[in-house]
């Protein structure tokens, strides 16, 4: 990344780039998907505000042996060790 002073990120750019990538939109429609699922059979509501987590770490794996609701806090960290670090 260039350091000069006046150097400006063009963050839409960056954006665009990354969440256009097939392999990123099919892992989107995989966790879209399981969100409606888990919707259907009444495990979660329209702005609850929670996620449907994957037990396995597969998004492409929409089972509802692998699919459970949890907060948002939750499913959006990393196992920490005693030290807060990532295990």
């Amino acid at each position: 990344m260039p350091s000069s002073a006046n150097y400006k990120r063009n963050y839409k750019k960056e954006y665009k780039n990354y969440d256009s990538k097939p392999s990123v939109v099919k892992k989107r429609v995989n966790r879209n998907k399981a969100r409606r699922k888990m919707i259907a059979k009444g495990k979660a509501k329209v702005g609850d505000g929670r996620d449907i987590d994957h037990k396995n770490g597969n998004t492409n794996d929409n089972s509802m042996s692998n699919l459970k609701a949890v907060k948002k806090s939750k499913n959006r960290s990393y196992p920490r060790t005693k030290n807060a670090r990532k295990k």
